[in-house]
C-alpha cells in the first residue's frame, strides 16, 4: 500500500528497496508487522536496475553473439550484426518487468511504500524528502538500513565525463566502443571486459596488482585469464590509472607503476571498475547515534544489529560479502529477528559467483583455509575436459574441486570454474549448509549427461573412487 499521510508510525522502517531491503520488508510483513519501505530511485535497487540483472542480460547476448560467429568447427558459419539499441530495449524490458514485480509483491504483502530519500532525524525517527504526497516523518520501533553501494571514483576519472564509464554507464551504452580500457581486474572489470570483447571492442585491462580476480586461487583465475587472452583482451599488471587526456580521436589513459614508470593507452572509452563503496554518507547517521567504520560500513552482528539494538543493516552497507543473495538472506534474518524468531547468518554457506567466461563459483573453505582452521583435509577434483556433456557443449575449460574433512568426510567447501559454475555451486552449498558428506554427494544419482555429474565425480575422487578421472 502507498501513503499520503504527513507522518507515519510503523513497527519497521526499511530504507532502500534493493535485494536486502524489499526482501526484509516482505518477510517482516509476513510476520504481521507494520512495515514501511522507503525508496528514492527504483524498486530492486542497483542489482535489479543497474547491476546483476542488466549485466547478465548483456553477458548472455554477448555469449550468443560470440558463439554464433565462432562455431565454424561445428559447421556453423555466418555473419552477425550487434544492434545495441535493440539490446538495450530488450534489457530494459526485463528490468521494467522485474521492478514492477517487486512493487506488486510488496503491496500484495501489505508493505507500505514511500517514495523519497530517508535520513535519520533521531534514533527512532526518519525524515523523508520526496514528492508532495510523501510523508515528512516516519516514527519507527525498528529500522533496517539497506541503502546499498556505488562505484568508487578515482582521481582524474570522474563519472560525469562522457569518456569515463562506471559499470552503470557501461550497461547503458548505446554503441560498442572500438577501443575500451578497463581499469580494474576484479569481478566487475573482468565480467564487462569479457562482454565488450565479445561484442567487438578491443579491450585492454589495467590492474595495479599482478593478476586478475585477487580473491581467488591461482589455478581458478588462471582459467579465466587464459580464456580472456584468447578473446583478445590484453592485460597490463602493476599499473594504476593516473590521468586521462582528451585527444582528437578519443582519449589517452596514462598509467603509472610503483616505480613511477608511465604508459599511455589510446581508447574511445575508459571503464573504471576498482570496487564499490557503501552508501551511508547520505543517511545522517549521527542523528541516530550511529557511526560507520573508516570505510563507511556499518558493523553488525550475526542478526544484522548495529550498535543500536533496534537498528539493523543488511547488504552492501554491512560489508562483505557484498552480494545480492547475501543481502536477501541478511534481510530475512533481520526481519525474523525483529519478529522474535531465532535467526542468524551462516557466512560459510554463502556462495559467490563471477559471471566471466568461464564462470567461477565458490562456497565455504578452500583447502588452504580449511588447513589454517585446523582441519585435516581431503580434496577431490573433476576436470570438465573429462565430462561428456562439457565436450558436447564445447565447454571443457575448468574443473570442480571439493574440499572435505578427512575425519568424517563432511564437505567444507568447493571451487568451480567452468560453464554454469553459478548453477552447479548450489549442490555443494546445500552440502555445506546441511553438513552432508562426500558419500552423500557421491551416492546421489546424477542425471547423465550433465555438467552436474562433475560434482559427483569430484566427491568420488576425494575418496579415491572416481570412475571417469584418475584418482589423486
Amino acid at each position: 500500500m502507498s501513503t499520503t499521510d504527513p507522518s507515519i508510525e510503523t513497527d519497521v522502517a526499511v530504507i532502500g528497496a534493493g535485494p536486502g531491503g524489499y526482501v526484509a520488508a516482505i518477510r517482516a510483513a509476513q510476520h504481521d508487522l507494520d512495515v514501511t519501505l522507503v525508496e528514492r530511485d527504483a524498486y530492486g535497487g542497483v542489482c535489479l536496475n543497474a547491476g546483476c540483472i542488466p549485466s547478465k542480460a548483456y553477458i548472455h547476448a554477448a555469449d550468443l553473439a560470440h558463439d554464433a560467429t565462432h562455431a565454424a568447427e561445428m559447421g556453423l558459419e555466418g555473419d552477425l550484426e550487434v544492434d545495441m539499441p535493440t539490446l538495450q530495449d530488450w534489457t530494459s524490458g526485463i528490468v521494467d518487468r522485474m521492478t514492477r514485480s517487486v512493487e506488486k509483491l510488496c503491496k500484495a504483502n501489505g508493505v507500505r511504500l514511500v517514495e523519497g530519500t530517508a535520513t535519520f532525524a533521531s534514533e527512532s525517527e526518519l525524515a523523508v524528502a520526496g514528492p508532495d504526497a510523501a510523508p515528512e516523518t516516519i516514527s519507527f520501533e525498528h529500522a533496517i538500513v539497506s541503502t546499498g553501494s556505488r562505484p568508487i571514483e578515482i582521481p582524474n576519472f570522474p563519472f560525469a565525463a562522457d569518456s569515463v564509464w562506471s559499470s552503470r554507464d557501461a550497461l547503458g551504452a548505446e554503441t560498442v566502443p572500438d577501443r575500451l580500457v578497463v581499469v580494474g581486474a576484479g569481478y566487475i572489470g573482468m565480467e564487462l571486459s569479457t562482454t565488450f570483447a565479445k561484442l567487438g571492442a578491443d579491450v585492454t585491462v589495467v590492474e595495479m596488482l599482478d593478476d586478475v580476480l585477487p580473491t581467488y586461487e591461482d589455478d581458478v583465475k588462471r582459467v579465466v585469464r587464459s580464456r580472456a587472452e584468447e578473446l583478445g583482451i590484453e592485460f597490463s599488471f602493476g599499473e594504476g590509472a593516473s590521468d586521462r587526456r582528451e585527444t582528437a580521436d578519443g582519449i589517452e589513459i596514462v598509467t603509472e607503476t610503483e616505480d613511477g614508470e608511465e604508459s599511455v593507452y589510446q581508447a574511445d572509452r575508459v571503464l573504471v571498475a576498482v570496487g564499490r563503496e557503501p552508501v551511508t554518507d547520505t543517511l545522517e547517521l549521527d542523528a541516530a547515534g550511529l557511526e560507520p567504520d573508516a570505510d563507511g560500513f556499518l558493523e553488525t552482528d550475526a542478526q544484522g544489529r548495529t550498535d543500536l539494538d533496534h537498528v539493523f543493516a543488511v547488504g552492501d552497507v554491512a560489508g562483505d560479502p557484498m552480494l545480492a543473495h547475501a543481502a536477501s538472506r541478511e534481510g530475512i534474518v533481520a526481519a525474523e529477528t525483529i519478529a522474535g524468531e531465532p535467526a542468524a547468518l551462516d557466512a560459510q554457506a554463502v556462495p559467490s559467483a563471477v559471471f566471466t567466461d568461464p564462470e567461477i563459483a565458490t562456497v565455504g573453505l578452500t583447502e588452504a583455509e580449511a588447513t589454517a582452521e585446523g582441519f585435516d583435509t581431503v580434496v577431490g577434483e573433476m576436470p570438465f575436459r573429462a565430462s561428456g556433456r562439457a565436450m558436447t557443449a564445447d565447454a571443457t575449460d575448468g574443473f570442480v574441486r571439493i574440499v572435505a574433512d578427512a575425519d568424517g568426510h563432511a564437505v567444507l567447501g568447493a571451487q568451480i570454474v567452468g560453464a554454469d559454475a553459478s548453477e552447479l555451486i548450489a549442490e555443494v552449498t546445500l552440502a555445506v549448509e546441511t553438513g552432508a558428506t562426500l558419500e552423500d554427494v557421491a551416492t546421489t544419482v546424477h542425471t547423465h549427461p550433465t555438467l552436474a555429474e562433475a560434482v559427483m565425480e569430484a566427491a568420488e575422487n576425494a575418496m579415491g573412487q572416481a570412475i571417469h578421472t584418475l584418482n589423486r
